[in-house]
């Protein structure tokens, strides 16, 4: 409707040239390597180093959960850790929950 008769005659039938569609694919392989190693594989790097993290901790870590809690770990069961928030509170929470991980030493407690 718009195009001009010469411009109709030029355009060749799809598929027709074997080059001409490995350079249009070529960047659509491009961009998905690009993802790759900008955006997905640090993410798996860092949730690597976090599960890692989780499955290292020991009695007497500081630990920060999901709910922002603070506390001293007492007791580390096979998913659950036990930890004391205050002289004499002690709470349960699934080691998934747990944000961060302070081994001993690290942070100092305010009132102690």
């Amino acid at each position: 409707m718009f195009a001009t008769p010469a411009f109709a005659q030029t355009a060749g039938a799809v598929g027709a040239d074997p080059q001409g569609l490995i350079l249009q694919v070529l960047p659509l392989i491009g961009l998905v390597v690009l993802f790759y190693f900008l955006m997905i594989r640090p993410q798996q790097k860092r949730a690597k180093a976090h599960r890692d993290k989780l499955n290292a901790v020991k009695r007497g870590d500081q630990v920060v959960t999901g709910g922002g809690l603070l506390g001293k770990v007492t007791k580390v069961d096979e998913d659950q850790v036990e930890i004391e928030i205050a002289t004499g509170v002690k709470v349960k929470a699934l080691k998934g929950t747990l944000t961060d991980v302070l081994t001993a030493g690290t942070a100092k407690p305010a009132n102690d």
